[in-house]
C-alpha cells in the first residue's frame, strides 16, 4: 500500500484530501496549529516549518508520495520543498505540488495552458514559480505540479468570506473586466487521488473547462447561497478584459473528473 504525505493537512485543502485518501493510502498528515484531535490521531504529525527539517519526518515515515499542501512564510516554504526535492533524488519518490494560476498573472490578454510559460508580477506567484522550476529539473515521474484556480465548495474560505461579508451587509467587491475560472474541493481531491492511483506525470490545470467574468461567478453564487439582493462593489483594474486562468489542454483528466463553472456553483452552495 502506498504511503502518502499530506504537508499542510489541517488546511482546507488538506484536510478535504485527506478524507478522500485514507480509506485508500496509508495517508498522514502535518499540522501546525496546536488540536487535539490532530494530537490523538497518530496520522498526523506536528511540523513547523520555520523552526524544524522536513527531512527528519521524511525519513521517519517514507513516504511514496508527498502532496504539498503548505502554507506561510515563502522563504521557509522554499527551504522546505528543497529539502523535499534531496529526500526525492535519494529516494526515488514523488511530490505533488499544488501551485495556483498567479504562476501566470503577468499574461493578461488570453488565459494559460500547462506548458505555456510563467511569468508573475505577484510576489506569490514569483513564489511558486520558483519551486515550480526546480521541480522542473526533476524526472517526469518525480512530480506534478497541480495549478489551481480559486478554490470553492461547501466550507471553503471563499465561501465563508462571502457569507459573512453580506450577513454584515457590507458591499462585496467583485471584479467585473477579470475573466477567471474555477473549481470545488470535491472534484479537486478526486483529481488528485485519481493522479495518484494513476502515476499520472507532468503537469496539470485543475479548473473548470469554461470561463467566466469574476462578478458573474459571484452573482451566480451569491443566489445560489440564498441571498436575494447582495451589495457589490465595482472594483475596475483595466479598461479591457483581463484574463486570470488556467485551462487543461494537454493533461485532460477524464470527462467525470472534468468540472464546469455552473457545477462548481452548484457545488458550493450545498448545504
Amino acid at each position: 500500500m502506498k504511503r502518502i504525505l499530506i504537508l499542510g493537512a489541517s488546511g482546507f485543502i488538506g484536510n478535504s484530501l485527506y478524507k478522500e485518501l485514507c480509506s485508500y493510502f496509508d495517508t498522514h498528515g502535518t499540522y501546525y496549529t496546536e488540536n487535539d484531535f490532530f494530537e490523538k490521531n497518530h496520522q498526523f504529525h506536528h511540523f513547523d516549518m520555520e523552526t524544524e527539517n522536513i527531512s527528519i519526518l521524511l525519513e521517519s515515515l517514507k513516504p511514496d508520495v508527498i502532496v504539498s499542501c503548505l502554507r506561510g512564510g515563502f522563504d521557509a516554504q522554499i527551504n522546505t520543498h528543497f529539502e523535499i526535492i534531496n529526500y526525492l533524488l535519494n529516494y526515488r519518490k514523488k511530490l505533488i505540488f499544488l501551485s495556483s494560476a498567479n504562476v501566470f498573472d503577468a499574461f493578461t490578454n488570453y488565459p494559460s495552458y500547462e506548458y505555456d510559460k510563467t511569468l508573475s508580477q505577484s510576489v506569490y506567484g514569483r513564489f511558486k514559480i520558483k519551486i515550480e522550476n526546480a521541480l522542473l529539473r526533476l524526472p517526469n515521474k518525480q512530480y506534478n505540479i497541480l495549478r489551481l484556480p480559486m478554490v470553492f465548495g461547501k466550507g471553503s474560505p471563499r465561501i465563508k468570506q462571502i457569507r459573512t461579508i453580506l450577513d454584515l451587509n457590507e458591499p462585496l467587491e467583485v471584479f467585473p473586466n477579470v475573466v477567471v475560472n474555477a473549481t470545488e474541493i470535491g472534484k479537486v481531491t478526486q483529481q488528485i487521488h485519481y493522479i495518484i492511483n494513476r502515476n499520472r506525470q507532468g503537469v496539470f490545470h485543475l479548473g473548470s473547462d469554461d470561463l467566466v467574468h469574476q462578478r458573474d461567478l459571484v452573482e451566480d453564487l451569491t443566489r445560489e447561497l440564498g441571498y436575494e439582493n447582495p451589495l457589490f462593489k465595482n472594483v475596475y483594474d483595466s479598461n479591457f478584459d483581463r484574463f486570470l486562468a488556467v485551462l487543461p489542454k494537454d493533461n485532460k483528466l477524464p470527462k467525470n473528473l472534468q468540472i464546469s463553472i455552473q457545477e462548481v456553483v452548484k457545488a458550493s452552495a450545498k448545504l
